[in-house]
């Protein structure tokens, strides 16, 4: 199960408002006149004033080219040293987890079998306490534990390797950031998780692990509170929720000493998660791997400060590029640009080949287990018993 949306609409103040152009004069005067001249400079005047007001000095550019070849030699620079990985479902879709709003195959397009009022009702928190069968039903089909992470999460894992993950910022709940290797202190989940789980009764909110859940939604039950018998939900942002707090207290400090914002999968349009991508400092590059391009948004509104987004296309584009592809696909461009390829492939499949044998390991226990049980149940199997007549 990959991101869920938050009700949240707090909209962050975005600075990136197209840089003035100094010194610029139109050599192009039909009436000759200097009255046309002496009015270009005082719009110059107004423009470099409004800019300085508002704190908009002309940006640094810092990339040689808005490609990924640009973003790959600027991170072989050495100046590159704090990366920012903002995530959301696309990167899990190559694993076989849908993401949300994809025409036909994504979440909320196949979710009739619920008989739900509307698709996003499964991730409603009222409707949940009064209906949860259809979300444990989903959980069931999607929960952690049946996928693999994919090479846009091994890479992410390889920016931590070498020491340049700042932090992964993800939408997603479906744990494969820390089934590919990052910790805790290495994620934000913004979206919450379904690593844990707690009562929903203010009262107790008894905390539970992954393993007692994962019994309880595959036993066919609705997970109730062993304490006070209340309903209990994994830790997963539903709409009615609010985003973790830790969201809010990393990103203050994150943010600002990022050197390289990667944003991969994500359509940027729920927020606050969107509203990340102004939070870096004005020079600081950003790449979007993606399969469209997102996170756009029109000069005026950002003027206005409701979030200016990225500029991919215009003459005043200086530090954000967008690469169209899968997920997985962008990141192998990169790591090949980066002389990491061999290593990436190599990770992944290692990783794999664990997951495959412990899975083996597992499914074989399971079996001895059920043999167990069953040898258990013959007649004449109980302890110090025996058919044999004395």
């Amino acid at each position: 199960m990959s991101a869920v949306p938050e009700s949240a609409d707090k909209k962050e103040e975005d600075t990136n408002i197209p840089d003035t152009e100094e010194g610029h004069r139109s050599d192009d005067s039909s009436d000759g006149s200097e009255g046309g001249a002496s009015g270009e400079a005082e719009m110059d005047f107004l423009r470099n004033l409004f800019s300085q007001t508002l704190g908009l000095s002309p940006r640094e550019k810092v990339l040689d080219e808005l490609t990924m070849d640009g973003v790959a030699q600027y991170m072989k620079s050495g100046k590159c040293k704090n990366i920012i990985c903002m995530v959301g479902a696309g990167i899990s879709t190559s694993a076989g987890i849908p993401d949300f709003r994809s025409p036909g195959t994504g979440l909320y397009a196949n979710l009739q079998k619920y008989n739900l009022p509307y698709p996003e009702a499964i991730f409603q928190i009222e409707y949940f306490k009064k209906n949860p069968e259809p979300f444990f039903a989903l959980a069931k089909e999607l929960y952690p534990g049946q996928f693999k992470p994919t090479v846009c999460h091994y890479f992410i894992r390889m920016l931590k390797d070498k020491g340049l993950l700042r932090r992964c910022y993800s939408q997603n709940i479906d744990t494969l950031e820390r089934v590919a290797g990052l910790q805790g202190e290495d994620l934000i989940e913004a979206h919450g998780t379904f690593y844990t789980s707690h009562c929903v009764s203010f009262l107790c909110r008894q905390e539970y692990n992954l393993d007692w859940m994962k019994e309880k939604i595959f036993s066919d039950e609705i997970p109730k509170c062993d304490k006070c018998s209340g309903l209990v939900k994994p830790d997963i942002v539903f709409f009615g929720e609010n985003l973790p707090a830790r969201f809010f207290t990393s990103m203050k400090k994150d943010f600002p000493s990022c050197d390289l914002l990667i944003i991969m999968g994500t359509s940027l349009q729920v927020q606050p998660f969107a509203s990340l991508v102004s939070r870096v400092p004005k020079n600081t590059p950003r790449l979007l791997i993606n399969m469209e391009k997102t996170g756009q948004s029109d000069v005026l509104m950002g003027m206005l400060g409701f979030g200016g987004g990225m500029d991919f296309d215009s003459d005043k584009a200086y530090r954000d590029v967008v690469y169209l592809s899968t997920c997985d696909e962008g990141c192998l461009a990169l790591a090949d640009l980066l002389g990491w390829k061999e290593d990436l492939e190599e990770l992944v499949k290692r990783e794999h080949d664990l997951i495959d044998s412990k899975d083996k390991q597992d499914k074989a226990k399971m079996a001895n287990q059920s043999v167990g049980a069953a040898e258990g149940n013959a007649p004449g199997a109980e302890t110090g018993k025996s058919d044999k007549t004395v």
